[in-house]
């Protein structure tokens, strides 16, 4: 069985040995997406987590599947503080398509500034 392996030019160069995403049997993960990089960078976890989706969009766009086929996402928080405004946020983003998700308080993440790091794991058609 083969892997895909992708970086995608919309997201930036990838600075770490990691690939954005990786597509095995009919189902694509992602790496850890953040802010880093983007105006949303120094922005509240509303924003940020917004900005992370939209990443995310794009990576899905890529591949021909949409954030409604959404399986889990992994989300890595600094400050369970910001629960209420996150989760907010993720109830616009998901609509009806709500995926399993799991929340991990992490005491931080790479940049001092980001308030949220997501992973994902999505369906694609067979």
């Amino acid at each position: 069985m083969q892997l895909q392996r992708e970086n995608y030019a919309a997201l930036g160069p990838v600075a770490g040995p990691y690939s954005h995403s990786v597509v095995h049997a009919n189902t694509l993960y992602t790496s850890g997406l953040s802010a880093f990089g983007s105006a949303d960078q120094n922005s509240s976890i509303d924003l940020q987590v917004r900005s992370v989706f939209q990443q995310l969009a794009s990576i899905c766009a890529a591949n021909n599947t949409s954030l409604a086929m959404l399986v889990k996402v992994t989300l890595f928080v600094p400050d369970m503080g910001e629960i209420a405004p996150l989760r907010a946020a993720l109830f616009d983003i998901y609509g009806e398509h709500i995926p399993a998700s799991s929340l991990i308080a992490v005491s931080s993440l790479f940049s001092d500034d980001l308030k949220i790091e997501v992973e994902a794991i999505v369906a694609l058609d067979g």
